[in-house]
């Protein structure tokens, strides 16, 4: 791979990191909002923003088919409406680190799929050497999971059930997004000709209507149900607005188009790992809202997470018709 495409193909990478990251902190910003009602108002800013972005780029959204744009609503629909669905859900459950550092395993459990389904296409990681990758991801969330459950027992009032379904609601958010990139990168390296951004921008068109839909259904169910909340922006409108329209233009535009510049240049195996930015930015995002230090063993499972993960990077596809070294 020449270096170039290397450099900066990371370089977008992290920039999607540091834009993703941003996306931990709504949940913990707004935790009297229902995690649906965030959801759905994210895309429906994001989208919001695309029509604008979608007017200056309509030439280039002129050239995608009817099978382009299902294929963008899918993945808005499920890399965007339900991972964040189930990823605040499970924040508001257990806290900002543990569902960062589940979501931190990303890298390898998508580097693992990708050896599945894409070893004939980009070449496979020898298994061997990702074992020690895996243990290491796994060590290092089990001491973030010991630190966080030792502040629970701590606490008379908190709620165990609830962090375990936030942690099981976490789950859910890692299969979404194991499931996105692969098929983002499936389209991206099927068109390399198109626009990253107009891409980027068409996945925030498709996914507007149905957040628009998700969130009127909220308020029609929340009406209907006799629910206190305040529609339809809540009890603190300025600051839900400004963060989802925040959110929506860094996290999912911006981040998006970056994510997409990455994954032009760099191997599905190997940006997929990269996904480690997003984790570090929110664990550091997560911390800085509790004005807190990480104690050491929290520090220890975010230096064996990152380890794993760069332990991983360090692999190189091999082609499947070549012997393993």
């Amino acid at each position: 791979m020449p270096a170039p495409k290397l450099f900066s193909g990371t370089l977008f990478a992290l920039a999607a990191g540091l834009m993703w990251g941003l996306v931990f902190i709504g949940p913990l910003l707004l935790p009297d909002y229902p995690a649906a009602l965030q959801s759905f108002g994210r895309y429906v800013a994001f989208g919001l923003i695309a029509l604008p972005l979608a007017w200056a780029d309509r030439r280039l959204l002129s050239q995608f088919t009817r099978d382009d744009w299902l294929e963008a609503g899918k993945l808005g629909l499920v890399g965007n409406i339900v991972y964040y669905l189930f990823l605040a859900s499970g924040i508001q459950r257990a806290g900002g680190p543990l569902p960062t550092m589940i979501i931190g395993t990303l890298p390898v459990v998508i580097a693992v799929s990708s050896n599945l389904r894409d070893g004939a296409r980009d070449g496979q990681l020898p298994w061997r050497r990702l074992l020690p990758s895996l243990g290491l991801v796994a060590a290092g969330i089990a001491c973030v999971n010991q630190v966080e459950l030792t502040h629970l027992r701590a606490d008379q009032s908190a709620d165990v059930s609830r962090y375990a379904w936030g942690a099981l609601l976490t789950v859910g958010a890692v299969a979404c997004w194991t499931w996105y990139p692969l098929r983002n990168a499936d389209w991206l390296r099927a068109h390399p000709g198109r626009s990253p951004r107009a891409w980027a921008t068409a996945q925030g068109v498709a996914t507007l209507p149905t957040a628009l839909a998700g969130y009127l259904a909220y308020w029609v169910w929340s009406a209907g149900t006799g629910q206190a909340f305040d529609m339809p922006f809540g009890p603190e409108p300025e600051r839900f607005l400004a963060l989802m329209f925040a959110i929506g233009l860094l996290a999912s535009w911006l981040g998006t188009l970056c994510w997409n510049e990455a994954s032009q240049r760099l191997p599905t195996t190997l940006v997929g790992q990269l996904i480690v930015f997003e984790t570090l930015f929110a664990l550091a995002f997560a911390f800085g809202l509790r004005r807190q230090w990480p104690d050491a063993a929290t520090l220890a499972g975010i230096a064996l997470l990152v380890t794993g993960v760069v332990w991983a990077l360090r692999v190189r596809p091999e082609r499947l018709n070549q012997p393993a070294h």
